[in-house]
């Protein structure tokens, strides 16, 4: 699933490198034996954005982003990462840029729901369904998706901040920037998202990536 996650990856435009950041040494060598990077961190961490930020570092290197790209998304679409590049650039003042899509569905408490103000800058997320629809029926609710741009700056001030209470209560790790007053805004994406957060997913997953058409530019790379 991370192989499959990483060469995908690697297909961005956009990005100079891929690395995949795990304190794992049955990870490290797997990914090494399909011709990954690897950066190996600490056992620490409480999320990956903590992980990330000691992965960056150690690479040590004058970059404009992070992209944070979980390894739960082995269908993930390189153009899903060229587009949150590029909406980090056209809105420079972000802190954090996390993407969302729009679901029919959001009954799920492992589908993180996305709410934000009319400049596209985060208010709320939250695993509950999210608006409520109280008075009016919701058109559409918004998930979170696992493809997260943060400026360095962001990055490092998450990783020096401790846990905050909704961060706690909902396990959402970003909700951490939110309450510690980092502008996160939003972008919405096409097309579809698979993560594998739970078993019957992976089995999903399996199904989907026999007649997946991306995993032919890679396969035999």
């Amino acid at each position: 699933m991370i192989v499959h996650t990483m060469k995908r990856a690697m297909l961005s435009k956009k990005m100079n490198d891929v690395y995949v950041c795990t304190d794992s040494s049955e990870i490290a060598e797997i990914v090494k034996s399909f011709g990954g990077n690897v950066i190996i961190t600490k056992s620490i961490h409480l999320n990956g954005t903590e992980r990330i930020a000691e992965a960056a570092e150690i690479l040590d290197i004058d970059a404009d982003y992070f992209i944070d790209i979980q390894g739960d998304e082995p269908l993930i679409d390189p153009s899903h990462i060229d587009s949150v590049i590029s909406g980090h650039q056209q809105n420079p003042s972000w802190d954090i840029l996390l993407p969302s899509m729009p679901i029919s569905h959001p009954e799920s408490q492992h589908i993180v729901k996305v709410t934000h103000d009319l400049n596209k800058k985060i208010i709320y997320l939250s695993r509950s369904v999210i608006p409520c629809p109280f008075r009016v029926k919701v058109a559409f609710y918004l998930k979170h998706l696992s493809i997260i741009s943060f400026t360095p700056f962001a990055l490092e001030r998450f990783a020096k901040t401790k846990p905050t209470p909704i961060e706690i209560v909902e396990s959402i790790e970003l909700m951490r920037a939110i309450e510690s007053g980092m502008t996160v805004g939003t972008i919405y994406l096409e097309g579809s998202s698979f993560s594998v957060d739970v078993a019957a997913d992976y089995e999903q997953a399996k199904i989907v990536m026999k007649s997946d058409l991306i995993k032919n530019k890679y396969l035999d790379a």
